[in-house]
């Protein structure tokens, strides 16, 4: 009878557990190429350039949007009437005289932002947090045991009998015969479910650095400059 150690032994865990990590750490790869394929893409030129193996691929000149606003250099005055006194020669106060200024309208001055685009845009980092490997197995083991037995008897009587004179004759035959059938049924059920838990993971210090610099590099300059 197989016993259920011997069954689970002879699992290979080693493809059943190490094929989904490795699918996960290709999966994390494949993330990575992606990211970068999307700051190349969306953030920069690209150089036309045939690259070689080994060679700096060179991503080329940032990608600016330029857009103009109006500016304001002077803020709205409005107008402003101020009453004053009138005195005559002996210092008396006459008829008051009301003083009023015009109103200064905003003084405003368009301008050019230059803003890179990769800082406008949110950069997709993936990082895979967690896998979950569950693996089922059900082993049903059944040992049966078939005995069929027959047994049969016949009988034959025979008379003979004639003037004062007689005889009997009797014959039995008997047979046995016994049948055994031995053996197992073993029925073997596998399920395996795989949870990956994927989150969105920290800025790497190289692209928040090049980050700030592209801040740095964001102008606004008078559009008639």
């Amino acid at each position: 009878m197989p016993l259920p150690g011997q069954e689970l032994s002879s699992i290979d865990f080693t493809s059943m557990i190490g094929g989904p990590l490795i699918a996960v750490v290709r999966a994390q790869a494949q993330s990575a190429i992606a990211t970068v394929d999307f700051i190349k893409t969306v953030g920069f030129k690209p150089t036309g350039d045939e690259i070689e193996p080994g060679e700096d691929s060179g991503v080329g000149e940032p990608i600016y949007v330029s857009f103009k606003y109006p500016k304001e250099l002077a803020p709205y005055q409005p107008a402003v009437a101020v009453v004053a006194e009138v005195r005559d020669a002996d210092g008396n106060v006459t008829t008051p005289a009301v003083v009023a200024s015009d109103a200064v309208p905003a003084v405003y001055e368009t301008h050019e932002l230059t803003v890179p685009i990769l800082t406008m845009l949110p950069i997709p980092y993936i990082r895979i947090e967690e896998t979950t490997i569950d693996f089922n197995a059900k082993i049903n083991s059944v040992e049966y045991i078939k005995t069929d037995s027959t047994f049969k008897i016949s009988a034959e009587l025979k008379v003979k009998h004639s003037w004062l004179v007689g005889s009997v004759k009797l014959k039995v035959n008997t047979s046995y015969q016994r049948n055994s059938q031995q053996g197992n049924t073993v029925n073997r059920t596998y399920s395996m479910a795989i949870h990956v838990r994927a989150v969105s993971t920290e800025m790497p210090a190289g692209m928040e650095k090049l980050l700030g610099i592209l801040e740095d590099a964001i102008t606004a300059t008078p559009a008639a400059a």
